[in-house]
């Protein structure tokens, strides 16, 4: 297995996008259960783009403008909406043993919609598995499968991780509302941002 690709995989993965601000602010807002299942959703995300680069799909919307500019305007309108629900949450934090108002599914629902609505993980995998699977390689399908499995294992440790760093502070935080609010304020801002990144970036 090629050690360019883990230590390029590893950073990509690493680095703070929409989907490890999501898993972050499940883990602060309702513990290391929500904050697993929301880096699951996460990494289940990136199935339709791994497929896509599989079956050549990504070549398609690469070559339509339309497509991918469609794509990346419903993404930025999700991202909106993100910031938007953040902003007017006001439900305060607590960490008794208590009922979850959202159920796994509907954290799963959100986190796969965070990275399915971002073309840009789209074209990543299409141009970036291919540099790992020399034209005429035997079983590249295979290879291409091998590779995004590893892709997707990467992306649930360390979401994982980034989760249940934010879950173990979560008690010192909650005990501050003002912090709350200011968190809550930064997330909506950070979704904000993202969507602003997403809506003038060049393909």
């Amino acid at each position: 297995m090629s050690t360019a690709f883990l230590l390029t995989t590893l950073v990509v993965v690493a680095t703070p996008g929409t989907g490890a601000l999501y898993t972050i602010t499940a883990g602060l807002s309702r513990g290391g259960r929500a904050s697993l299942v929301a880096a699951a959703g996460c990494t289940l995300g990136t199935l339709p783009h791994m497929v896509a680069a599989i079956t050549g799909l990504a070549a398609v919307l690469g070559a339509s403008a339309a497509a991918f500019q469609t794509l990346r305007f419903v993404g930025v309108a999700y991202l909106l909406f993100l910031a938007w629900q953040t902003w007017r949450d006001t439900t305060p934090l607590t960490v008794e043993v208590a009922p979850d108002p959202r159920s796994h599914w509907q954290v799963i629902r959100t986190a796969m919609l965070i990275n399915v609505l971002n073309p840009k993980l789209t074209i990543f995998f299409f141009a970036f598995l291919p540099q790992f699977v020399p034209t005429g390689t035997a079983h590249s399908a295979m290879r291409m499968l091998l590779l995004s499995g590893l892709f997707m294992v990467a992306t649930m440790v360390v979401f994982s991780l980034y989760g249940a760093f934010a879950a173990a502070m979560r008690r010192h935080v909650i005990s501050r509302p003002h912090v709350v609010q200011w968190m809550r304020r930064v997330f909506g801002g950070s979704y904000l941002v993202l969507a602003g990144r997403l809506a003038f970036s060049a393909r």
